[in-house]
């Protein structure tokens, strides 16, 4: 059993609790012109009962629960996949960096998925073939282990576009979202695999993909166009190292990520409870008064 607050901002209240033990009742004066008409009530001699009842009206208003788990709710957010180029290639140098363009588009793709809140994220590797290097998933800290530790060439040294694009829609079928992404990044031409681009094109619709791509260097931008209008996306070429980082941007903000939210199973609400004990307070306050 678990708790938490459904407003925790009222918990800073507790500040003016200090006024129970230090404030004096001429500084009411500050807020009330005529403290001759407020009760005779010394905060600094008040009793421990009415700091409980004071503390325990706070909590209340901070709304505390409790729940036995929290489960993310898939329903929201956008399933999307990284294709990324590691063909031999890619270990030349991006122009205004001493990093290779492989090194560039995965410290970049790590920055990204930071701030991929409610994604469900996979990554795609290819070269003369593709495969799944991880399939869509919520744990953004596996999938940055992932990248971190990927290298060229380990797929081959050619470039299987249209498969890269295949396994991407494999990978989002899986997936529940209603939205899909495949974000290409690329520096070579389709010279490889036994899909074409166009079949890839075709099966990302049917599952209603948008693939963006992105055209490194010498790529063949042509056919990256091309991919991009058919299947709804956007194209970008990226000549050095800034226009990387700007392209990640402009697809955060083409397709922006929610916060992620969930549901809380078992969630019991706590502050009924919370007021039935100030009103015993209350009532045991005025009966020890008026004795």
């Amino acid at each position: 059993m678990k708790i938490a607050f459904e407003y925790p901002f009222f918990l800073l209240m507790f500040i003016f609790g200090v006024c129970f033990f230090k404030c004096k009742r001429e500084n009411l004066k500050i807020f009330f012109s005529k403290i001759d008409f407020l009760p005779k009530f010394s905060l600094k001699k008040a009793s421990f009962i009415e700091f409980l009842i004071f503390s325990l009206l706070v909590l209340s208003l901070s709304s505390p629960f409790t729940y036995e788990s929290f489960q993310i709710d898939k329903r929201k957010g956008r399933d999307l996949v990284l294709a990324i180029d590691a063909s031999g290639s890619m270990d030349e140098s991006l122009k205004g960096s001493d990093k290779s363009k492989f090194q560039m588009v995965l410290e970049d793709a790590r920055e990204f998925i930071k701030n991929r809140f409610d994604d469900n994220i996979g990554v795609v590797i290819f070269g003369s073939f593709a495969y799944i290097a991880s399939p869509v998933t919520y744990d953004m800290k596996a999938l940055e282990f992932i990248l971190k530790y990927l290298e060229t060439q380990i797929a081959g040294n050619n470039t299987a576009i249209g498969e890269a694009i295949f396994r991407a829609v494999e990978a989002l079928r899986e997936g529940d979202a209603k939205e899909k992404v495949i974000i290409l990044l690329t520096d070579g031409h389709h010279n490889s695999g036994s899909i074409s681009p166009k079949k890839a094109v075709e099966e990302a619709r049917k599952i209603g993909a948008k693939i963006y791509t992105l055209a490194i260097a010498d790529a063949d931008a042509a056919l990256l166009k091309k991919i991009a209008k058919e299947s709804g996306g956007e194209f970008f070429h990226v000549k050095d190292k800034n226009d990387l980082k700007e392209v990640f941007k402009k697809i955060d903000s083409l397709e922006p990520s929610l916060i992620r939210s969930g549901i809380y199973r078992g969630k019991k609400y706590l502050f009924p409870y919370l007021l039935f004990f100030v009103f015993f307070l209350l009532l045991y306050s005025f009966v020890k008064r008026m004795i």
